[in-house]
């Protein structure tokens, strides 16, 4: 007991939480809330600060939040605080295009329609969801929230895990989960490599106003350079996640708004009508990372720093939460029965219900990519028939549609509107 090595986390034991969560975006809020209805006790440490994490500015950013993700925000209370302001996906349209030229007559149409369970999923504005996230937390007993500070040493030992902060505070848990995106810094920390490359292309992202409405159509347009998604948003305007190639993405982002929308009416057409800019403008590098581990002694790996993923299908948050729902019901069972949730018998359970789904959906968004990406005469031929057999196929688009509403597979109890 006497042992200074120790001494910091058998005292976190007594005084610290049961989980700390590094990183404030989505998901770690997502995760603390699960986990503390569960009964455990949280911390959340966010470099951002406080008033930047509440900003209420819309800069267009946005979600596709499939079906199931929508069930755990309403299971973790989040829901109602969000509701009104979603706009249901009512339809998702996947076609191959060309700069400038007419619209495929080949594409891939799914109808809310065909889901019994109603709409595929919905469009949420990340300064609400994000502003929701911190009012839960607030009002839930067991979560301690640290905005403003950074993690700069970490350490595991068999009571648990402690962490070190840049102003010099020292904190402990039985278990530390890295929500810290792509480049995470609790896996590397704890000696977890990583597996990727870039792809050559950079996302363009904004919101935009537009003459005509969306009816809730959500469309993915297939272009050489790369996927183009028009997802709409509440009233008149949509959310626009647009892959170029690096070098045309910087051109474009370099022009003024006026060249920027004109490039960006090229590739849309016409059928909003015209178009107007919301918010920011951002740019990113697209690229694939996948942790070569999802766990390690007393760590656990969630969301982008376990899986970053092309934007194809903007499945990156949902595949985020459903990370959330399985270590949930991991941890929570776990202190059911009496184990030691940071033990790497308990977390392999999560990284066995996990790694094998997020790792074949990454990859499969990359073949994706890959062969949608080029202008090949052959490939393209090959890609429209493709498209208009699926479509052709009530049975197979059926499970498209599922699959696209998060539906599919070995759900948790929280993706599927269940309390753990």
């Amino acid at each position: 007991m006497d042992n200074p090595a120790a001494g910091p986390i058998l005292r976190a034991m007594t005084t610290d939480c049961d989980v700390l969560i590094i990183g404030g975006g989505l998901n770690g809020p997502a995760l603390a809330l699960a986990l503390a209805q569960g009964g455990l006790s949280v911390t959340v440490v966010d470099a951002l600060a406080e008033a930047a994490r509440v900003d209420e500015d819309f800069d267009g950013r946005a979600y596709a939040l499939a079906l199931a993700s929508q069930r755990l925000l309403q299971a973790t209370g989040v829901w109602p605080a969000v509701a009104d302001k979603a706009q249901p996906i009512l339809g998702i349209r996947a076609s191959d295009g060309r700069v400038g030229a007419a619209p495929s007559p080949f594409f891939l149409d799914f109808a809310h329609g065909e889901l019994e369970e109603g709409p595929m999923g919905f469009m949420l504005e990340d300064r609400h969801l994000r502003r929701a996230f911190l009012a839960a937390m607030a009002a839930t007993p067991g979560i301690t929230q640290i905005s403003g500070e950074t993690v700069v040493a970490q350490a595991a030992g068999p009571a648990g895990a402690t962490v070190t902060l840049a102003s010099g505070r020292v904190l402990s848990a039985r278990l530390l989960v890295g929500c810290d995106g792509r480049a995470s810094g609790t896996a590397r920390r704890a000696g977890i490599g990583r597996t990727g490359w870039r792809y050559g292309q950079t996302a363009l992202v904004c919101a935009i106003g537009h003459e005509k409405p969306h009816n809730g159509l959500a469309q993915q347009v297939f272009t050489p350079a790369g996927p183009l998604a028009i997802l709409p948003l509440k009233g008149n305007r949509s959310a626009i996640v647009w892959s170029e190639r690096e070098a045309t993405a910087r051109a474009i982002q370099a022009l003024d708004d006026a060249g920027y929308l004109a490039a960006l009416h090229e590739r849309v057409g016409d059928y909003l009508g015209a178009l107007t800019l919301e918010g920011k403008r951002f740019t990113y590098p697209l690229t694939l990372t996948l942790a070569n581990s999802f766990v390690a002694d007393r760590v656990a790996l969630v969301g982008d720093a376990a899986h970053g993923v092309h934007p194809i299908a903007g499945q990156g948050l949902n595949l985020g939460l459903r990370d959330v729902g399985a270590l949930a019901e991991v941890t929570i069972e776990a202190v059911r029965r009496g184990e030691d949730i940071g033990s790497l018998t308990v977390l392999d359970r999560y990284q066995v219900w996990r790694r094998f789904d997020s790792t074949l959906l990454a990859l499969g968004m990359d073949t994706v990519n890959r062969l949608f990406s080029n202008d090949n005469p052959v490939l393209r031929a090959g890609r429209d028939l493709g498209l208009g057999l699926v479509n052709a196929m009530p049975g197979l688009r059926r499970r498209f549609i599922r699959e696209a509403a998060g539906l599919s597979g070995d759900l948790p109890r929280l993706l599927q509107g269940r309390a753990i």
